[in-house]
């Protein structure tokens, strides 16, 4: 075979490669915003594995996830890759943005709360301990709502999840989608779909000064199962 026509089926067997690997396996994507920080940061980019959520396994709780748009949660517009980049980005070799990334914190049938004396919120009733991962300038209570800390939500329907951002002062999630205990009528859903996950973060890619794995920190390794019942 001579060697152009060669160089053209190693390029093309290399692309499909490449998009078997986005479409079954790893994905990049870069950090659109402040909302993950300190773990991570705007314009950080990251490696998403998709393995853990096959065979009818989901996310768990402490997960950070990628998951698409559930409706009118991404705000303001990113710039879409134009050229070579755009070309890359089709084929999962180079970061995508249009997509969000959170802290699973509620999964299937759990209730959460906030917050204790402590400022910490509960899920099921088990006070969670999120200093390892959490923005410090959260202030008392690390998930206020509408600048109230009393608030609770649940059980979570089948097959959806409740997301937080580690920047609690500065994240549109599941907290931003809640309706307010006086409004009647509710259009807003606090949920996140989780047939909507792209899969799980797992490394810090670029800048390759801050290269680093990204794993559950296992803060919600004794949450029981199911709420507390109330007598």
């Amino acid at each position: 075979m001579p060697v152009w026509q060669e160089s053209i089926l190693l390029l093309a067997v290399a692309l499909v490669l490449a998009v078997v690997i986005k479409t079954f396996f790893v994905q990049a994507f870069y950090i659109p915003s402040e909302s993950m920080e300190p773990g991570l940061i705007k314009n950080d980019r990251i490696l998403v594995q998709k393995v853990s959520y096959w065979f009818g396994g989901g996310p768990a709780r402490g997960d950070v996830i990628v998951f698409e748009d559930p409706g009118g949660w991404l705000q303001g517009n990113e710039p879409a890759p134009t050229g070579l980049a755009n070309l890359l980005s089709k084929v999962g070799l180079y970061p995508t943005g249009g997509h969000l990334v959170k802290r699973v914190v509620g999964t299937e049938g759990d209730v959460i709360e906030c917050c204790d004396e402590e400022g910490r919120i509960l899920v099921n009733g088990e006070p969670i301990d999120e200093s390892d991962y959490i923005a410090e300038r959260h202030g008392k209570c690390a998930a206020v709502f509408q600048g109230q800390c009393d608030w609770s939500v649940g059980p979570i329907p089948e097959g959806k999840l409740f997301v937080l951002g580690d920047n609690r002062m500065s994240s549109a999630d599941s907290r931003f989608h809640m309706c307010g205990p006086d409004v009647e009528t509710c259009a807003e859903s606090p949920w996140v779909d989780a047939d909507l996950v792209v899969g799980k973060v797992f490394s810090l890619v670029w800048p390759r000064a801050r290269w680093t794995w990204v794993s559950n920190p296992g803060a919600f390794d004794g949450v029981p199962d199911d709420p507390p019942t109330v007598d």
